[in-house]
């Protein structure tokens, strides 16, 4: 099996999912199902072919195993967060917020020496940590995970899963957290003056060109951002979105004239 065209089409499809989906629920359950089918993919795989060396088995369950694994242990973090995030008061949404990030702290804290060991790309242990005839050698440190499959588990890959994944949930739950406090502390002249249209054509923009965050911010994010700088309600963008799709002329008319005035502007200057 070619596992990085595997892994290069499910990192693809991920994509997709978060262009095609904009709620982080619908967007955790379409990846959930996408990260179990390419594992149960894997796990056939090497049920019925194994590995050519010990060092093959190590690159498996130590990289290419885990980008399935770290997303599926993520989207199924943020699927739990979401559901039970307080849909009122944002006091208790940010006590809440605040919980989470204590406990992936303490989950850190308890594995300090483990996180060593990746953050400093150490390899000793990896014969230990990432080949399956150690499984039963090295206890199971996490209390989510009570059976680990002995033909497609070693004795570490499932940790090494949540600590990847644990970071990247960090960042989502800061992220969320530092929206709260912006929308309660930041305030500005700026207001937009265009009408919705033109506001979401933006935002789709700057969304799927990846400009904010590396590509990392999801859509609604990038919204909820705009929408507090300009102190602009957008109402229901997913729609607008859809009627813009629809236009028979110019889908992108606020961008094009952005950039006609933009450049008739250098035209003059230039005179």
């Amino acid at each position: 099996m070619d596992f990085k065209l595997k892994i290069d089409t499910f990192l693809n499809s991920l994509g997709d999912i978060k262009n095609n989906y904009h709620e982080p629920i619908a967007v955790s359950n379409k990846s959930i199902i996408l990260c179990r089918n390419l594992l149960c993919t894997f796990k056939k795989q090497i049920i019925k072919r194994g590995f050519k060396s010990e060092h093959e088995e190590i690159q498996f369950f130590k990289q290419v195993k885990q980008i399935p694994l770290t997303h599926l242990i993520y989207y199924t973090e943020i699927r739990s967060f979401e559901i039970q995030f307080p849909k009122a008061n944002k006091e208790s949404q940010k006590k809440y917020i605040t919980h989470k990030l204590k406990k992936l702290n303490r989950f850190f804290l308890y594995n300090i020496d483990f996180g060593h060991y990746i953050e400093s790309q150490q390899s000793h242990f990896d014969v230990q940590y990432y080949t399956r005839i150690y499984l039963d050698n090295i206890p199971i440190t996490s209390t989510k995970f009570y059976f680990q499959d002995p033909d497609f588990c070693t004795a570490r890959d499932m940790l090494l899963g949540k600590y990847k994944a644990y970071k990247l949930l960090i960042n989502y739950l800061q992220n969320r957290l530092n929206k709260l406090n912006n929308f309660n502390n930041y305030q500005n002249d700026l207001k937009w003056t265009a009408n919705k249209t033109a506001l979401t054509e933006l935002i789709y923009a700057l969304h799927c060109n990846r400009v904010i965050n590396n590509g990392n911010s999801d859509l609604k994010e990038i919204a909820d951002s705009l929408q507090n700088l300009f102190q602009f309600e957008l109402g229901n963008f997913y729609k607008t979105f859809s009627e813009i799709k629809a236009r028979k002329n110019s889908r992108t008319k606020f961008l094009d004239d952005l950039s006609t005035g933009l450049i008739t502007h250098m035209n003059k200057m230039d005179e």
